[in-house]
């Protein structure tokens, strides 16, 4: 798929709800295996994702508003994926319980009532 990540990005930054490999392939009219591949041939950590929202955060913070960077960290449960560093148990306040799934970290920038992702960490456990 060319400009993948192009595509990948504007997809993200435009979504208003969850973003998911079956809703671009919905958007798309492709399935989501390939949406899948194709992420899994990249490397989509902060420093891409900073690549791509950078102009517009830059665009959005030449206004006298204010600037409020909000980090989140989440856990994504994923109960039926094997083990590995990157799925593995952590601890859920929201459950009050560990839960196999993976845990990260965004950053979220928002001005005059937009806001725009430009961070994400995953947290890795390598023991």
């Amino acid at each position: 798929m060319k400009n993948f990540a192009d595509l990948y990005s504007d997809y993200l930054i435009s979504s208003s709800s969850y973003a998911t490999s079956t809703g671009m392939a919905h958007l798309l009219s492709i399935k989501h295996d390939k949406i899948t591949r194709e992420l899994s041939k990249g490397d989509y950590n902060s420093k891409f994702l900073w690549k791509q929202s950078k102009v517009y955060v830059q665009e959005m913070t030449q206004s006298k508003d204010i600037i409020t960077l909000s980090f989140d960290d989440s856990i994504e449960e994923k109960r039926y994926t094997d083990e590995s560093e990157l799925n593995c148990w952590h601890f859920d306040h929201v459950f009050g319980r560990s839960v196999k799934g993976v845990n990260f970290l965004t950053a979220l920038v928002e001005v005059g009532g937009m806001r725009l992702p430009c961070g994400v960490e995953f947290v890795k456990k390598d023991l």
